[in-house]
């Protein structure tokens, strides 16, 4: 992953904690990575559209995390980000 692209996507967990959604779901859609399709499943849980949220966790190559809070888990994708590893 380039920096740039986590620093993007980094910005884009800060803008979703700040209220802007599609702000981060812009973010979001410019980074077809594992972590942009994570993060993108985020928004859509967030968003209560649990098919499209499935969709991308799929994408993402993660299992959908129904019972966890999306705080939790963007508290989770940030760490990944924060250290550089999927």
């Amino acid at each position: 992953m380039l920096e740039s692209d986590r620093k993007m996507l980094l910005k884009a967990i800060r803008l979703l904690e700040m209220g802007d959604w599609e702000a981060a779901h812009k973010i979001a859609q410019r980074n077809p990575d594992a972590y942009g399709n994570w993060l993108h499943a985020i928004l859509h849980k967030i968003e209560g559209d649990r098919s499209n949220a499935a969709y991308w966790y799929n994408r993402a190559g993660h299992p959908e995390r129904i019972a966890m809070r999306a705080e939790e888990e963007l508290r989770e994708l940030a760490r990944e980000l924060e250290k550089g590893c999927c």
